[in-house]
């Protein structure tokens, strides 16, 4: 595998995590519908785990194929960047319900 690809596997995880938590925060917030606070929730349990099996088979990939582990730690560093943002989504969706 290509080192752009590998980055955009991170990318790609990232953008998906990240899109699908907007429409929960901003689907509930501007409906008041309680199925996007479910749906934040269920996606904050399940998002969770999705990075952080990628995270893994990424560090795994980088240790066996050393001449790679430049670009896997890069894609860990793009999905590292949802940690912040749940938990901030995480402090709003508990404030607001």
């Amino acid at each position: 595998m290509k080192d752009h690809q590998i980055i955009n596997i991170g990318k790609s995880i990232f953008g998906l995590c990240f899109l699908l938590g907007n429409i929960c925060l901003f689907g509930y917030l501007i409906t008041g519908n309680e199925d996007f606070a479910v749906g934040g929730y269920m996606l904050f349990i399940f998002g969770t785990l999705l990075n952080l099996l990628f995270v893994i088979g990424l560090v795994i990939y980088g240790i066996a194929i050393q001449s790679k582990l430049n670009a896997c730690l890069r894609a860990i560093g793009i999905l590292m960047i949802n940690i912040p943002i749940a938990i901030l989504y995480a402090v709003i969706g508990t404030n607001i319900i």
